[in-house]
């Protein structure tokens, strides 16, 4: 698909097209979902009055892919034999470096067909469960899980709070 960087940009993603376009947003939604993540985590860590200039650039991959594709990787690394929204394959090694300097995140993996079928049962708006699928993914490079109810409620509310910038609504918040 495209490589999208904006001059303010401190996230490069690398966007790749393994299944239709259909439904898939914009490489720039997609960077911007992911770069918001990524300054989540940065400023939680650095505190809230961080210049963008001393938080380090990123690189991620992100492959959009089919569901068999999907269910392949999800068995292999998983060890679950079906297709899911998003895998996250983080490098593991903060001396990666890449381009101009950037740190190397790693990969993600998102299932068009997965997202779309998930947002269509749940009442979503498809742009709003593409953003809940990436900055998810991109928690997941930056070593946030949700295996513990405690890890799960940190996790979470990055989510919601970097879904509330783009006006989305919480995706954990049960509907009537």
């Amino acid at each position: 698909m495209s490589r999208t960087k904006s001059p303010r940009s401190i996230v490069e993603l690398d966007v790749q097209l393994g299944t239709a376009r259909r439904g898939v947003p914009h490489a720039n939604s997609l960077r911007k979902w992911a770069q918001s993540a990524y300054l989540a985590h940065s400023t939680m860590h650095r505190g809230h009055r961080v210049k963008l200039s001393s938080i380090p650039a990123a690189v991620i991959s992100l492959r959009v892919v089919s569901a068999n594709e999907s269910r392949k990787l999800n068995r292999l690394w998983r060890g679950k034999d079906k297709p899911t929204n998003v895998l996250s394959f983080p490098v593991g090694d903060d001396d990666i470096l890449g381009e101009e300097g950037a740190f190397q995140l790693g990969d993600l993996a998102i299932c068009a067909q997965v997202v779309a079928r998930e947002a269509k049962e749940q009442g979503k708006l498809p742009a709003a469960h593409w953003a809940h699928m990436v900055i998810h993914g991109v928690l997941h490079l930056l070593g946030y899980d949700h295996e513990t109810s405690r890890d799960a409620k940190v996790m979470e509310a990055i989510e919601v709070s970097v879904l509330q910038q783009f006006g989305f609504a919480d995706p954990y918040e049960q509907s009537l």
